[in-house]
């Protein structure tokens, strides 16, 4: 097993029953590629000057664009071959 450096390691709770504390690696850009995340962008409802639209970001987290629905947005990130994921 690889050994974190302290730098990036973070308490979580792994067990909510036991509240038994670990510690977790942040996944950066290229752990998230090694899973195949790169395939996926996400979706979010957002409000805009009072208005509803739909954010798109990637996995990075790099804002990708928005739609004015979520149907459009879902058929945004279908075209440009990548499998879309809603975020609540």
């Amino acid at each position: 097993m690889n050994k974190v450096p302290a730098e990036e390691r973070r308490p979580i709770m792994e067990n909510e029953t036991h509240k038994t504390p670990s510690l977790q690696k942040a996944m950066s850009a290229q752990d998230l590629a090694l899973w195949g995340i790169q395939d996926i962008a996400f979706v979010k409802r957002v409000v805009i000057n009072d208005e509803v639209c739909w954010a798109i970001h990637g996995a990075d987290g790099a804002n990708i664009g928005m739609a004015p629905d979520r149907d459009v947005a879902f058929a945004a990130v279908r075209q440009h071959d990548l499998e879309p994921v809603s975020v609540h």
